[in-house]
Formats: structure tokens, sequence, C-alpha cells
């Protein structure tokens, strides 16, 4: 258990989402198991094992970046629009995966259990997250994972929305968020350089290449973090079939989490494969591409939910937007998982003429022609092309230089 606890870890610091040595990882095998010794761990967190029905407990401080900015969401209600018990982001991910995120006031296991039994990770006030497995403690890494990731995007979304009515109103933001709104995104400014070795830009010839090929791509996305935890997903079309990591894998372990399955529909075995399926075997029908990379990299989610326009249908955006809109350039659409009026399988496709497409609060669609070296390099671009228009939009409103 100490193995499994320690990958996770691992992939937490790699992410920059928490420091090394700040987490607190608790799970329940024959007995319990910890990356620190047992003495000293807090006796409130070995505690909710005797309130909740869990396998592992996840908590940490985030890492500086995240952790500025869940301070600045808890503490100023009037920008970021939330209760003294809970934090509600408007991205894809927290619609389908948390709703909203509860904040729990002291740090005490019957409080902590209350806001677990209802979500599936919970923000302590003034402190870190907490997140919980009930099988694995898999499950509590994707959900501090994505939790930040959500955080991320509700700060940046939120921010830009303050900024744009201010300006619009002709009042001047508060000089203490301006200060941290500063420090904060010149942080995020950094960029990320293309990946040294080159991903294979031919068509692989078998199977086994092919395998290889999605294994490789995955690697590559969450390496330069395109991807929050689990979610994204990856494909390759070659003789009437599409292979396709399977739902709720991660993309940088997809070896044996990849499935065949027939374009026509004539076998069931999709039934493991991700649930953008349908999405996929669309691109590919109607633009005869064979590659398919699909992420939730943070900027394009932010600036795909950004709109100067009060339309009445707020809300509804992620499925209704009846606008043609483009964030940095690319196109933007709205949709939702499946093959209905406004799923994904019938919004996605015709905004794919050149190769990528941004989902409204969802994330990127980027093909390629022959492998997956075309298709990383447009969900690579659109992810920089939008983070460098969203700091130059929202510090130009700031008159930030």
């Amino acid at each position: 258990m100490k193995v499994i606890i320690n990958k996770y870890l691992s992939k937490l610091t790699a992410r920059g989402l928490a420091e090394e040595g700040k987490p607190v990882f608790l799970a329940l095998d024959a007995e319990m198991a910890s990356n620190r010794p047992m003495a000293e761990i807090p006796s409130e967190l070995k505690s909710l094992f005797d309130f909740m029905n869990m396998n592992s407990v996840l908590y940490s401080e985030p890492a500086p970046f995240h952790k500025k900015m869940l301070d600045e969401i808890t503490t100023r209600g009037e920008i970021f629009g939330l209760n003294s018990e809970k934090v509600i982001p408007e991205d894809c991910e927290t619609r389908t995966f948390f709703h909203d995120i509860p904040i729990v006031h002291e740090f005490s296991a019957p409080a902590m259990a209350r806001a677990l039994s209802k979500r599936k990770s919970a923000i302590l006030k003034g402190g870190g997250i907490l997140s919980y497995g009930v099988v694995t403690p898999e499950q509590a890494y994707i959900a501090y994972s994505s939790t930040c990731f959500s955080l991320l995007v509700k700060y940046f979304h939120d921010s830009l929305r303050y900024l744009l009515a201010c300006s619009r109103s002709g009042r001047k933001p508060d000089g203490s968020f301006l200060r941290a709104f500063s420090e904060i995104s010149g942080l995020a400014g950094n960029t990320r350089a293309l990946p040294g070795p080159a991903l294979a830009g031919n068509i692989p010839d078998d199977e086994d290449a092919i395998v290889e090929a999605i294994s490789g791509a995955g690697r590559a996305v969450v390496e330069h973090r395109l991807v929050d935890s689990c979610f994204g997903n990856a494909s390759f079309v070659s003789a009437g079939h599409i292979y396709i990591s399977q739902t709720g894998s991660s993309l940088d372990e997809l070896r044996t989490c990849i499935d065949k399955v027939p374009l026509d529909g004539s076998s069931s075995v999709g039934i493991t494969a991700s649930s953008e399926l349908s999405a996929h075997k669309a691109i590919y029908l109607q633009t005869g591409r064979r590659a398919i990379l699909h992420g939730h990299p943070e900027f394009s989610v932010v600036l795909s939910m950004h709109c100067g326009r009060d339309c009445g249908l707020r809300g509804q955006c992620h499925r209704a937007c009846p606008e043609k809109r483009f964030a940095a350039g690319y196109p933007v659409v709205p949709g939702e998982i499946g093959t209905g009026p406004t799923g994904l399988a019938n919004t996605v496709p015709e905004a794919m003429e050149k190769g990528g497409a941004i989902v409204y609060g969802h994330g990127v669609f980027a093909s390629g022609l022959t492998g997956f070296a075309e298709a990383f390099r447009i969900l690579f671009k659109i992810e920089q092309d939008c983070r460098k228009e969203y700091l130059r939009l929202a510090r130009s409103l700031a008159g930030i230089s």
C-alpha cells in the first residue's frame, strides 16, 4: 500500500499541486499505511475512518501557486461569488464530478466527515484540500487533483469577469485584489517547451505500434500538464476500428487501457471505452483524420468561458450557446457528452476544419491527419495561445504591464 501511496504523491509533486513533505496520505488495507510515521498523523484524520466507509484520505496544503488562488477565492466572496459553505466553479468537470466544493471551518473529524459524505473533496478554511477514496488511493488523488483544476479555472474566470465589470462601470478594481492577481498571473505566465523526443508523425503500421503511439501521446499530454488527473482521452482509427483509451483511465498509463472498437458499431466492446467515443467516431467520419487527443488545458477552458455578453443564457452556455465564438482565434462550441442534439458528437466535428476546437468549459479536441505529432502540436499551441491571450486581456483590464 505504501508503494501505491508514494506513486500518487509523486504525481502530485510532479504536477506542481503539492510540495514534497506537505501531504498526509492515509490508506487502509490489512492495516493503516501512510507516507508519514503514524505518530505524526493528526488524530482527526485517522478518526475519519471511524465516521466514513472509505479506503484512503489525502490532505495537503496546495503548492504556493494554487494556495494563493485558494486563499483569494475563500476570502473575497464579493468577487468569487461564494457563500461561507461552498465554492461553485462553473467548468464541465465540476458540474459532472463535484457539483460544488464544500468549505470546512474546523479541523475536526465530524465536520470533515459531514462535508465528505456529500462530496468527493472539501476545502479546509485557511488550510488545504481534503479528499478521499472509497476503494483505492487513486480516487483520493483524482479528487485532489481535480479540485486544484476547478479552483484554478474559477479563480481566473471570475477574476476576468470582475475586471471586465470594473472596466465597464468605470470603477477601480480593489487594490489588494490587484496585487494578488499580479502575483498569481505572473506565476501563470510560465511557458513550457515542446517535448525533446518528437512524437511519431507517421501512421502506425500494426496494432502494437498503435498502442505504443497512443501511450506515448497520452504521456506527453500529462507531462505538459494539458490534462488533470484521469480526465482526457486519446484515440487512433485504423482498418475500420477506433483504438481509444478506456473511460477513467490515466493518460500516462494507457498501455493496458485501450479498447479496439468497430466503427460500424457491430460489437459492444466499446462499453468500457471513453465516454466521448461517439465524438471521436463522428470526428473521424466527418474529417478523415486519423488521430485525436482530448485534454483539459487550463487556460483554454478559462478563455472558452469568457463572454462579454449578457444574453440571458448564463448557466446554459455549455449546452446552448447560439453564438459563433472564438478563443485566441480557435472555435469554441457548446456540447455535452453523448449523441443528443447538444452532444459533442454533433457540435465538435464541424468545428475541426483546421484540426482543433475548444468545447465551452470543457477542453480541447485536437487531431492529426497521420499520427499524434500534429495532434499534440495543435493541442499544445491552442493552450499556449489561450494562456497568452488571457494574460494580455486580463492585465490590460487590470492596468498591469
